[in-house]
């Protein structure tokens, strides 16, 4: 008796040591610490180069943070274009700031309040994390945790990495409101509002307000409090509000819902036999969904339920692409000034730039980009004025899976529509290696920023990548600005965003945390 009391007095502690050690590595160090590796290489500028605005008009949305601050993808057209100018002139510094303790955070989503402060969201094992950071020190000022993802406990329980990073639902799909309140429905299919507030110097982080959406969405998924399913798993991946301050929500295995917020009415439509893996764009006439198979336009009735406009299929291909989550599109649809909408579809061989009227969905063109059997991409376009420009993803899986760095095909392409609608010509190339990363362009500036890595020896002798961020000419596609950022898989981008704010600071998200490149400050 006395062996056994003794043995589970040591099961016991460990399990107390386990919890206190998980605790730690877990948590968020409020002063920002360096990410280890930072380059030491120094910044490359094209000095022929003049930055030079570019004309064009981001879709504002009337219940999203102003200009292009509220979302992954900027505005409620999902630009990918900020209005700020972007870093390349005058003395720049590189700075990186290391989320979480022992357990790595990859932050990945950038937005930002009136006062000028970011909201992050930064993603590990243990779920997602909104974070209030100074600008000027890179502090954490406050935090929030969202709970576990399903797909990361089953990625840990089966050592497949792969199926996290396969999963875009749980929070990485949020928005910031015209009132500095940050939405997004957590892995638990609760949509929740949060408010940050300043008392006596301190920050925190309210839930204001919270929907629960279980009864609307299947959810019977492997979890640590569910080890046995059998039954239909779904998951939300994005709430967006209309012009009518509605939120509309989307979930993986193709249900798209309203929510009235201030009644809580909720409303539901199935795509049969469809995914929705990425987010909604929105212009007040309606709301712009994108599965695996269509590009479609939906509205809501006086009661809120969704009410399909138009529905126009894609080529989605023969099988799933390496650089895509499924077999469809990858990417976000993007509004086009008043009339157009794009997306890259899923064709075998070659991917197209798709371009179709909003009016309606018809078709003005559909462009075949990058080489033939290497053509994939899972991020969304630059969209801007008559001009798109799209990287290519081919051969990338993850930064936890990736072996043949070789097998990365590389290149991005700008295509404009004509002005008569009468088709789309492809404008320029660059062979630019950019694997993963949600692209921005600075309008201001006339330059499109992405994420890029050289091959390189280790001091053991081992390859490993040197990453970047690259800027390229709107204009001409050339490289105009190379800025080293480190070495290794801490500052490998991962599927994450880049984003600028209104002050013209310029954020990375990348698998160690993230970095800011500023001008030096006296």
């Amino acid at each position: 008796m006395r062996k056994r009391s003794i043995g589970v007095g040591i099961a016991a502690a460990l399990l107390i040591a386990g919890a206190a050690l998980w605790t730690n590595a877990n948590r968020e160090i409020g002063t920002a610490r360096p990410i280890v590796g930072a380059a030491l290489g120094g910044i490359v500028r094209d000095n022929t180069f003049v930055p030079a605005p570019v004309e064009g008009q981001l879709n504002t949305n009337p219940f999203l943070a102003a200009d292009a601050n509220g979302t992954m993808h900027g505005d409620g057209g999902q630009s990918d274009t900020h209005l700020a100018a972007g870093p390349f002139a005058g003395a720049l510094e590189v700075r990186s700031r290391r989320s979480g303790n022992g357990l790595p955070r990859q932050c990945s989503t950038f937005v930002y309040r009136s006062d000028g402060k970011p909201v992050v969201m930064c993603g590990g094992l243990s779920g997602f994390r909104m974070v209030l950071l100074d600008p000027d020190t890179l502090d954490a000022l406050a935090h929030f945790d969202l709970p576990i993802r399903p797909s990361s406990f089953e990625a840990f329980v089966k050592r497949d990495m792969g199926i996290m990073m396969n999963d875009s639902s749980g929070g990485a799909y949020m928005f910031l409101d015209n009132r500095d309140r940050l939405v997004f429905a957590n892995s638990q299919w609760v949509v929740q509002r949060l408010v940050a507030e300043e008392r006596d110097g301190k920050w925190s982080f309210r839930v204001e307000r919270e929907w629960d959406l279980k009864p609307y969405v299947p959810n019977d998924c492997f979890n640590w409090n569910n080890w046995s399913t059998d039954s239909e798993c779904d998951k939300i991946t994005t709430v967006m509000p209309d012009h009518q301050g509605r939120y509309w929500w989307t979930t993986r295995n193709g249900r798209l819902g309203t929510l009235d917020p201030e009644s809580g009415a909720v409303k539901v439509h199935k795509l049969a036999g469809e995914e929705i893996q990425n987010a909604l764009a929105m212009d007040a006439r309606a709301v712009y969904v994108l599965s695996d198979h269509a590009q479609y336009a939906f509205t809501a009735d006086g009661s809120g339920q969704p009410v399909q406009l138009w529905r126009t299929p894609y080529d989605r291909g023969t099988k799933r692409k390496i650089g895509s989550i499924n077999q469809g599109s990858g990417t976000t649809p993007t509004l086009l000034g008043d009339q157009w909408i794009t997306f890259a579809d899923n064709a075998d061989g070659r991917i197209n730039i798709v371009v179709l009227r909003r009016s309606d969905g018809s078709r003005i063109c559909a462009v075949p980009v990058f080489r033939d059997g290497a053509s994939a991409t899972d991020n969304s376009m630059i969209g801007w004025g008559r001009s798109i420009i799209l990287e290519n993803n081919a051969g990338f899986k993850s930064a936890h899976e990736q072996k043949d760095w070789n097998a990365i095909a590389g290149g991005v392409v700008r295509v404009d529509v004509r002005a008569d609608e009468s088709g789309c010509d492809p404008v320029w190339t660059s062979p630019l290696k950019s694997p993963s990363v949600v692209p921005k362009m600075s309008a201001a500036s006339g330059i499109a920023y992405f994420y890029s890595f050289d091959l390189v020896d280790d001091a053991d002798g081992k390859q490993t990548q040197d990453w970047s961020i690259v800027g390229l000419d709107f204009r001409t596609g050339r490289q105009v600005i190379k800025i080293p950022t480190g070495r290794g898989r801490p500052f490998d981008n991962n599927w994450a965003s880049m984003s600028i704010a209104p002050n013209g600071d310029f954020y990375a998200g990348m698998t160690g945390g993230l970095v800011q490149v500023r001008r030096k400050r006296p």
